[in-house]
């Protein structure tokens, strides 16, 4: 084994407080940031896990078992992520709804793989996750490579001779969909003005926003979250810099808007084609809309990754991890709240289709699908 099961003083006392699951229950862990900077992410997989899983459990569950949801905490922390997936594995879990950023899925993906639990990604879009080949490593969210395809031609296309900055938190995630993006445009005869990563986490942006005012960049793309493309656009407005701003998934959040205030205005980002949209949801909005919830980001295809667990342990006839994934790598569709979804043979989504999005007046819409 890889990774060695270690874990922190905190953990073993959280390992001890938490009670015996009942075997006829099927569990099922929601892994993400459910505190610190991207703490919105983790609240969206919790409520669309626990919809999913309310939902099926009052249609008579799985054969007749219930599916219990218990929620660990990574804060979009690698070295937190593996704690929580040793934590995971101490209790015997053999399914997790998880983890959200790339930078924590693909340390924690080691130990599940390692001990054979079946990990699916409802948010993590680094490709490097299942490129490693393990078999019960999934994700129902599109590759970065795939969005940086889509949008790298859009880009190109829809801001010609513009002088294009592209930026990076530095993060798996972030710095990987930044190359992505990069690297297809540079493919395509346009060449970026900077490239170039940023901290996160910090306050003052001021420097790098002079630097991408002195190269006279009029249309920046960023890898990164949510909380630190706000910070840019505000302080850049502030400096009376204006620059067409894009981004990707990491934007899908109402916290957006109140860091980035007017200067959010027309920010595009990119995300897989909006699962609000599809017919399959109308129940689960209805579900949502009834609790005063806009099922808005990841919210969906975290319900999603319930739906699959459920129906890959249909298809086995076994909770078997490794029995599950080989029955949904199969190609074969499996009907979710998003509409129908295959996976391939390295546990990724097949066909993915994206929207560009623009943020106006505090909500977002898709502009282009």
């Amino acid at each position: 084994m890889r990774t060695a099961f270690v874990l922190s003083l905190a953990g073993f006392v959280s390992a001890l407080a938490i009670a015996p699951v009942k075997a006829d229950d099927i569990t099922i862990a929601v892994a993400g940031p459910m505190t610190g900077p991207v703490a919105a992410i983790g609240d969206q997989m919790k409520r669309g896990a626990e919809a999913a899983a309310a939902a099926i459990n009052a249609a008579g569950g799985i054969a007749g078992r219930n599916i219990k949801i218990v929620v660990e905490d990574d804060v979009c922390d690698p070295k937190q992520a593996v704690a929580v997936a040793n934590l995971i594995v101490g209790q015997q879990i053999k399914f997790v709804d998880g983890h959200a950023c790339s930078g924590s899925s693909i340390p924690a993906s080691d130990v599940y793989s390692d001990n054979k639990v079946l990990m699916m990604s409802p948010a993590s879009t680094n490709p490097a996750l299942t490129e490693k080949g393990y078999p019960t490593i999934m994700r129902d969210f599109p590759r970065d490579d795939a969005q940086g395809a889509f949008v790298a031609p859009w880009i190109a296309k829809n801001f010609p001779g513009k002088k294009i900055a592209i930026l990076n938190d530095k993060s798996a995630y972030g710095k990987g969909l930044a190359t992505v993006v990069k690297q297809t445009l540079n493919s395509l005869g346009v060449q970026e003005v900077m490239f170039e990563g940023i901290n996160p986490g910090e306050k003052d942006y001021s420097a790098i926003v002079s630097k991408l005012k002195s190269a006279g960049a009029e249309f920046v793309y960023f890898g990164g979250y949510h909380t630190e493309a706000g910070l840019i656009l505000r302080q850049a407005s502030d400096q009376g810099y204006k620059f067409q701003l894009m981004s990707a998934d990491a934007l899908a959040t109402a916290e957006f808007w109140p860091i980035a205030g007017p200067a959010g205005e027309g920010t595009l980002f990119t995300f897989a084609s909006d699962p609000r949209r599809s017919p399959t949801a109308a129940k689960a909005l209805d579900a949502f809309k009834a609790q005063g919830y806009n099922p808005e980001g990841f919210t969906l295809f975290s319900y999603g990754v319930i739906q699959a667990i459920a129906e890959g342990i249909k298809r086995a006839g076994s909770d078997d991890p490794v029995k599950v994934a080989k029955a949904l790598e199969n190609g074969q569709p499996i009907d979710t709240v998003f509409g129908p979804v295959s996976f391939d043979a390295k546990g990724d989504v097949k066909d993915p289709h994206f929207d560009i999005n623009q943020w106006h007046d505090g909500k977002y819409a898709a502009i282009s699908q």
